[in-house]
């Protein structure tokens, strides 16, 4: 008999903080198979006048391979090798929401605020988890 809480997938939006790989622990228990687990980590454009943009040192997609390559090295540590890692440039808010709908994720866990989070961008726009509950076409777990 199946569990009323497992799910098919979870969804952690990871920024390398302690509280957000905190979150994936909570978030690998709702699922059979770590394999289930998705991780995404949402990277901020590039700004067109920054010096390594000029000198075509640094790109979009080198920036999302080093990152991945880190997150993989961090998940390995934590015993979560079989999950789902993906690194995408872009709006957080967003690109969780799409990564959500197009991945058929049943559970978004996320923590409650994120210590990189400034006062003002909180009161400005609310915490990406208050904006994830209100939006997300599936339920929202803010972990404290």
């Amino acid at each position: 008999m199946m569990n009323w809480l497992e799910k098919k997938a979870v969804l952690v939006p990871i920024y390398f903080s302690d509280s957000a790989f905190a979150a994936v622990a909570p978030a690998r228990s709702f699922v059979k198979d770590t394999n289930q687990l998705h991780l995404i980590h949402v990277l901020p454009p590039l700004h067109p006048t920054d010096p390594a943009v000029i000198w075509n040192t640094v790109s979009n997609e080198s920036r999302e391979q080093q990152v991945e390559a880190a997150l993989r090295d961090r998940l390995t540590e934590l015993g979560y090798e079989e999950a789902n890692v993906t690194v995408v440039v872009g709006n957080p808010f967003t690109a969780i929401l799409q990564y959500a709908r197009s991945h058929g994720i049943d559970l978004i866990v996320v923590p409650a605020q994120d210590e990189e989070e400034g006062v003002l961008t909180h009161f400005l726009f609310g915490s990406l988890a208050e904006q994830l509950a209100r939006s997300a076409s599936c339920p929202v777990l803010v972990i404290r």
